[in-house]
C-alpha cells in the first residue's frame, strides 16, 4: 500500500480505462475495464505531446453533478512501457496543489520568504494579466510574483516546456521581467510526472519562449522546476529538477 502521509493531494476514487482517441481538444473516448466506452472531458487543451497515445492506460474521475454534460474527467495517462509512469492530465490541479504546497511551506527555496499568499492577482501593463500567486513578506520585503506552468512533455528524463508555441507564455515572461528588480519574480514549472530529474525550455517548439526565458533569468527571474510523482491515489512532491538553461 502507498504511504499517504506525504501525499499533497489525494484523488477521489478513479476508474481505469484505455484511451481510444482524443479529439476536438476537449474530448476523449475511453474504454473502461468494464467494457463500457465513455466520452470524458479532457482538461488539457494543448497538443499533449507524448501523453495522448491511443492504447495507453488512463484514469478517470466521475462526477455526480447532474448539470455536467460529461460525467467523466480524464485525470492521468500511463506512459513509457519500460518504466511505466503516470502523467497528470488535469490542468486544473497544479494551481490547487501549489496553493497547498505554499500554505504548508513545502518548498525549502521559498519557505521563509513570505507570510501571505494571494492567488490570481491582477498585474502587468494596463493591468490586463493575472499572475497565479503573489507572496508578500514581512516589513519592506519585496513581493514575489509566482507563475505556474503545467509541464508534461518529456524526452527521456528531461522535462520540457512548452510543447507548442505559446504567445501567452511569452507574454508572461515579458511581464514578469518588467517587475524586476523592484519585485521578485519566479517561474515555477509543475513537472506533472515523476520520471524527469532535469528541465529545459522547449526550444525546438518555441525558440522565442526559450530566448525570453534566458533573458529573464539574466535579469533576475528565478526558475523552480518542481518534480511531482503522480499515482492513482495521490500526488507527492519530489523536490527540484536540475535546470538546464544553456
Amino acid at each position: 500500500m502507498d504511504d499517504r502521509s506525504d501525499w499533497i493531494y489525494s484523488y477521489p476514487p478513479l476508474e481505469t480505462g484505455t484511451l481510444l482517441r482524443r479529439y476536438k481538444r476537449f474530448f476523449a473516448d475511453i474504454e473502461l475495464t468494464s467494457g463500457e466506452t465513455i466520452v470524458a472531458h479532457c482538461p488539457n487543451t494543448g497538443p499533449m505531446t507524448g501523453v495522448s497515445t491511443p492504447g495507453s492506460l488512463v484514469q478517470v474521475s466521475r462526477s455526480d453533478n447532474p448539470k455536467r454534460k460529461l460525467a467523466y474527467t480524464w485525470e492521468m495517462i500511463q506512459v513509457n512501457d519500460t518504466q511505466p509512469t503516470w502523467v497528470g492530465i488535469n490542468t486544473a490541479l497544479p494551481n490547487r496543489v501549489m496553493k497547498i504546497i505554499l500554505e504548508q511551506r513545502l518548498i525549502p527555496e521559498l519557505a521563509n520568504r513570505y507570510s501571505q499568499i494571494r492567488p490570481e492577482v491582477v498585474y502587468g501593463e494596463n493591468r490586463k494579466s493575472r499572475v497565479d500567486f503573489v507572496l508578500t513578506g514581512e516589513n519592506d520585503a519585496p513581493s514575489i510574483y509566482l507563475e505556474v506552468k503545467n509541464t508534461t512533455w518529456a524526452q527521456g528524463t528531461l522535462a520540457l516546456f512548452p510543447d507548442t508555441v505559446t504567445t501567452r507564455g511569452q507574454k508572461h515572461l515579458q511581464e514578469l521581467q518588467k517587475l524586476l528588480p523592484q519585485a521578485k519574480a519566479i517561474m515555477l514549472y509543475f513537472i506533472n510526472r515523476g520520471d524527469c530529474d532535469r528541465f529545459s525550455p522547449g526550444d525546438s517548439t518555441d525558440p522565442v519562449y526559450g530566448k525570453l526565458l534566458r533573458e529573464a533569468v539574466l535579469h533576475g527571474l528565478e526558475v523552480l522546476p518542481c518534480r511531482f510523482e503522480i499515482t492513482p491515489q495521490g500526488i507527492r512532491y519530489l523536490g527540484l529538477a536540475e535546470f538546464l538553461v544553456d
